[in-house]
């Protein structure tokens, strides 16, 4: 089984590289890209890619396009997941995997990386969402054991075109 004192079990390890959570956003409308550009923007006016439909078709964009942080699912998504509300997800994996949580006293969001793809965000588009547990590591700190565990999301659009990767790595000690 391992170190007595890793919080990691045989059945976390076996758990690394499957996929726990699949999200589907609503289309996209050009509406909720205007009011997130001109949120993240304020006071000052958010580029004309955000929110100038003619002067998208004028500058070979077509349409309006997303900013890169926008979210689909910021405020609900097409098929929550069956068994738990939206909001019950924890920034860890164990609960999705039907697994028990480590018994663990304290957690703190150490990491997160955003790769985006060539694909950017637009109108009528419908964003796919999986994560994965990418993996875990243990290490002493000067709190005691800390657990490290990542997982990463990948977007993609309906046409299957890779929109952006973001990995996640929380702490949590003993």
């Amino acid at each position: 089984m391992g170190d007595s004192r890793s919080l990691l079990t045989d059945d976390m390890r076996a758990c690394v590289g499957r996929e726990f959570r699949w999200l589907t956003s609503f289309p996209i409308g050009a509406n909720e890209i205007r009011r997130w550009a001109i949120a993240i923007h304020w006071p000052e006016e958010p580029p004309r890619r955000h929110w100038d439909d003619e002067w998208c078709a004028a500058n070979g964009l077509g349409t309006v396009v997303a900013p890169d942080d926008f979210n689909p699912f910021a405020w609900a998504t097409a098929d929550p997941p069956l068994d738990r509300p939206i909001n019950a997800m924890r920034p860890w994996p164990e609960p999705e995997l039907g697994l028990p949580e480590p018994p663990t006293r304290a957690n703190i969001l150490s990491e997160l990386t955003v790769r985006y793809g060539e694909a950017r965000m637009r109108p009528g588009d419908v964003i796919r969402s999986t994560t994965h547990l990418a993996g875990y590591r243990e290490r002493e700190g000067r709190l005691g054991l800390m657990l490290y565990t990542t997982q990463e999301e990948r977007w993609v659009n309906q046409r299957d075109e890779h929109v952006r990767t973001s990995s996640t790595t929380v702490i949590r000690y003993r």
